[in-house]
């Protein structure tokens, strides 16, 4: 079965900037898009997906990712 990030990753078409959707998908919770982001940055030095720009947000304490584009380079 694959993550949330791999399915967007298989779902992005190569060369176009693609953004993370939230609000009112299975990311909407900060938690699991935070999760998602981040594995979106390791595909990043896999060499999968260049990240584009990400903003970051305070949510209960902890610092998240709240907001993350990349494009797929394969």
């Amino acid at each position: 079965m694959a993550t949330i990030a791999q399915s967007v990753y298989l779902d992005s078409l190569p060369g176009l900037v693609c953004k993370l959707n939230g609000p009112g998908t299975a990311l909407d919770n900060p938690f699991v898009y935070d999760d998602a982001a981040k594995e979106l940055k390791l595909m990043a030095v896999s060499g999968l997906v260049e990240i584009i720009s990400e903003r970051s947000m305070q949510y209960a304490g902890d610092q998240l990712i709240g907001e993350i584009t990349f494009k797929r380079l394969s």
